[in-house]
């Protein structure tokens, strides 16, 4: 087989990739010029094709292997491979996942540079992350407004106890001083979030636990992580390290993936996760569901288009095109 170009692999832009995998029980291998996965089935192997060019992130968990050759071909194709425990959460700490990012010298400059010129100014990085917090209420405004089926499971933006919340998440917010004080309201909104849900879906008592067993938690869990892979793949694409965050502070190992996954994940996974778990819904089930919402709400445009935003906020004309030359 002939090596590929990476270009030939990327005529369809990060942003528009349809596909994010989650496998299990599995064996990824390349065969005939393709990306495939084997499972063995009790009576005969069955193959699986994996259409690289529209995938953004493979997430490998229980019992699973892969080739060599394949990492080459996924690499090629700017794909994010990573190694996760079952449903996609990790089995140690349950905080974060190893990414294996596929090295290219020809992503673009000027994203990173914005982003440099705004990470070292202590009050630029402050109000990047107020942008940050502002861009995650707009998004769950026009999802939740937008949604037809959140609306008839009752989940309406507009009800007193959100906008109240809203009110004051937005004052405190242009009101800090420093990131601890915006984490701080961040926390308090999210628990509106998780009380409004579950009270609307019927599910009692519930207490935000990251090592809990009951299907609530469970999804949150799965589901955040998802968002996680999403993150990841736009500021490989940006050319961004992960270690830059402006909300989760300085020594937090790939902190700015969980900075970004912020944008989507109270619009989406949060209220799907009490939906589902209301249901009794399968882990796969509850997987198709938020899979679904961020392409239909496209959460990967999102966050691309939010994170150029701040990145080329302080970053002239000039810099880009003398980049370009």
């Amino acid at each position: 087989m002939e090596d590929l170009s990476p270009t030939d692999l990327k005529t369809i832009l990060h942003s528009k990739r349809a596909n994010m995998y989650y496998l299990e029980h599995c064996r990824v291998m390349q065969k005939d010029g393709r990306v495939l996965y084997l499972t063995e089935a009790k009576h005969e192997n069955q193959y699986f094709n994996i259409p690289i060019a529209n995938t953004t992130v493979l997430m490998l968990g229980n019992g699973t292997s892969i080739t060599q050759a394949a990492m080459r071909m996924l690499a090629q194709a700017g794909v994010l491979v990573g190694f996760c425990g079952g449903g996609g959460t990790p089995l140690h700490m349950a905080c974060d996942v190893e990414w294996f990012t596929p090295q290219s010298e020809y992503r673009p400059t000027e994203y990173l540079h914005g982003w440099l010129q705004l990470w070292f100014d202590d009050t630029k990085r402050l109000d990047a992350a107020k942008k940050f917090q502002n861009a995650r209420i707009q998004y769950l405004e026009k999802v939740w407004k937008k949604d037809r089926e959140l609306k008839t499971e009752g989940f309406d933006f507009n009800h007193d106890a959100i906008q109240n919340a809203l009110n004051t998440f937005r004052k405190r917010t242009e009101e800090a001083s420093k990131q601890s004080e915006l984490l701080l309201t961040e926390a308090q909104l999210t628990k509106v979030l998780y009380k409004y849900a579950a009270n609307n879906t019927d599910i009692a008592d519930f207490t935000r636990q990251h090592q809990s067993t009951d299907k609530a938690n469970d999804f949150l869990n799965h589901g955040n992580y998802l968002a996680y892979g999403l993150a990841a793949s736009c500021l490989w694409v940006l050319g961004i390290p992960h270690g830059f965050a402006v909300m989760h502070g300085k020594t937090r190992r790939g902190a700015l993936v969980f900075d970004v996954a912020d944008l989507i994940k109270d619009a989406l996974v949060l209220p799907w996760a009490f939906v589902c778990a209301k249901e009794n819904a399968t882990e796969q089930e509850f997987r198709q569901q938020v899979l679904q919402a961020f392409t239909d709400h496209k959460a990967l445009d999102y966050m691309f288009d939010t994170v150029k935003q701040i990145a080329l906020q302080t970053y002239s004309d000039e810099h880009i095109e003398a980049n370009n030359l």
